[in-house]
């Protein structure tokens, strides 16, 4: 395999534009831009849940109520968060 010289570029990037069509490409380039920030700021709150969530003791069994969990409505939006309410075992047996 050679390296690719500029003749090789310039006709890689005609080719791509008679195959997708130049109205096409910058859409198509938001949409990769837009994907790669989406997983860039996932991957940064998944570190920062992995190092929030490693306590140094171990927590006693029923001594802790659990924290409320929270649902995201969009991936790192979190000004629209709100705490979950989960159902209960009311009933006695």
């Amino acid at each position: 395999m050679g390296r690719l010289g500029p003749t090789e570029i310039i006709l890689i990037l005609v080719v791509i534009i008679l195959l997708f069509g130049a109205k096409k490409l910058p859409d198509m380039a938001r949409s990769l831009g837009k994907s790669a920030r989406i997983l860039k700021s996932e991957a940064k709150a998944m570190k920062s849940d992995d190092q929030q969530s490693a306590p140094a003791d171990p927590p006693h069994a029923g001594t802790q109520e659990p924290a409320p969990r929270t649902i995201q409505a969009a991936p790192g939006d979190v000004t629209s968060a709100r705490p979950v309410t989960e159902p209960s075992d009311t009933t006695k047996r």
